[in-house]
């Protein structure tokens, strides 16, 4: 639904010592909080975004991560504030999948 090619994705993975990073107090396993930060273009509806969360949780449910423990902040910007593909502007390119503006 949220229509990503397999080569359209960065990931990093930053793991913090406990003593480096917040977590809300009221978690029973506070080793286990994650948060998620996706940044996407804009455009895309409010039922694709909360079956995206939904899929988040469900995949981090296969490593024990209990959904309460979940957090995903979903940043937008518009087309023109991407670089992408040998720096071409993202509004300049034929994305293969559509984004409502």
């Amino acid at each position: 639904m949220f229509q990503l090619s397999e080569t359209d994705r960065d990931v990093c993975l930053v793991v913090h010592e406990p003593h480096r990073f917040f977590v809300p107090p009221n978690l029973l396993k506070p080793e286990l909080f994650t948060v998620i930060r996706i940044d996407c273009f804009t455009g895309r509806s409010l039922d694709t975004k909360r079956y995206l969360y939904r899929l988040i949780i469900e995949k981090l449910h296969h490593f024990s991560i209990p959904s309460d423990h979940i957090k995903i902040i979903l940043r937008e910007s518009s087309l023109n504030n991407w670089g992408i593909r040998g720096g071409q502007a993202a509004c300049d390119i034929n994305l293969a999948f559509k984004v409502n503006f």
